[in-house]
């Protein structure tokens, strides 16, 4: 318990300084045009762990190109669809509890992969379908990111457009190495032994993400503030220790009559 409260006072306030953005950054933004957009986007997915880890757990077991750009496929165009039309019309979730949802999805795919399902059904559900709806909702986690950002009126479609190919391009990039890294290790006696192991990981630390954000989002005073305020915890204790009585103070508040001399003994 000590070791996830300290991860949580490392993490949350890294997040909030990286989402604080002054007038002059916006700014810049705007003036770096399309490139810098997708740049962005690049970055966002290659620093994504949650978005990371669910690509990891898709392609963990598929063996062949093609199955790979089957699950893929259809985790891009999941996220694609919410991604732009939500930021066209201007949709936004609550950040902590779309990210909650988000690492929820890892959770799935672990649990998927060491055939958790199967031991209750007598077939799993469709991972392609499965994939594709998750993609869904990694899309509007996107998108409520990217309305953050300054996308102007004019030419907001090709910004979108150009983040949207950043996170593509990002994606692209950490798939081909988690691929190259998985077919290197597949061929190893320690592939079958650890990936049981491996998969686990992810369950734990898709469990690990959820509840951060909650705690997240216990810690906000307006749901659509992306910000951390005062803990609520802490400012209830200080709150009940500046209304209790200074040790002494009784004493002190009483009139000097109500205090009488001792009888003589």
């Amino acid at each position: 318990m000590k070791i996830y409260t300290l991860l949580i006072a490392l993490l949350l306030p890294s997040l909030a300084h990286a989402h604080g953005m002054s007038e002059a950054e916006k700014q810049t933004i705007l003036d770096g045009g399309n490139l810098q957009f997708l740049k962005i986007g690049a970055t966002h997915m290659l620093t994504g762990y949650d978005h990371l880890l669910f690509v990891f757990g898709i392609v963990f077991f598929l063996t062949t190109f093609m199955d790979v750009i089957k699950y893929i496929t259809a985790f891009t165009i999941g996220h694609s669809i919410t991604l732009i039309s939500a930021t066209l019309m201007g949709v936004t979730v609550n950040y902590f509890l779309i990210d909650a949802v988000i690492a929820l999805s890892v959770c799935y795919i672990g649990y998927e992969n060491i055939g958790g399902f199967r031991k209750y059904f007598e077939k799993s559900p469709d991972l392609t379908w499965a994939v594709f709806i998750f993609g869904l909702i990694h899309g509007l986690g996107l998108s409520t990111r990217l309305q953050q950002l300054p996308l102007g009126e004019e030419g907001i479609v090709l910004r979108i457009l150009s983040f949207n190919l950043g996170i593509e391009l990002g994606q692209i990039t950490a798939l081909c190495l988690m691929v190259a890294l998985l077919f290197k290790w597949r061929h190893t006696k320690s592939f079958l032994q650890i990936s049981t192991i491996s998969n686990t990981g992810l369950i734990y630390a898709g469990v690990f993400l959820f509840l951060m954000q909650m705690h997240g989002y216990s810690h906000t005073i307006a749901p659509d503030e992306f910000g951390f305020p005062e803990d609520n915890h802490s400012h209830s204790h200080e709150k009940m220790e500046s209304q209790a009585p200074i040790p002494g103070s009784e004493y002190r508040s009483l009139p000097e009559s109500s205090f009488s001399e001792s009888p003589e003994l």
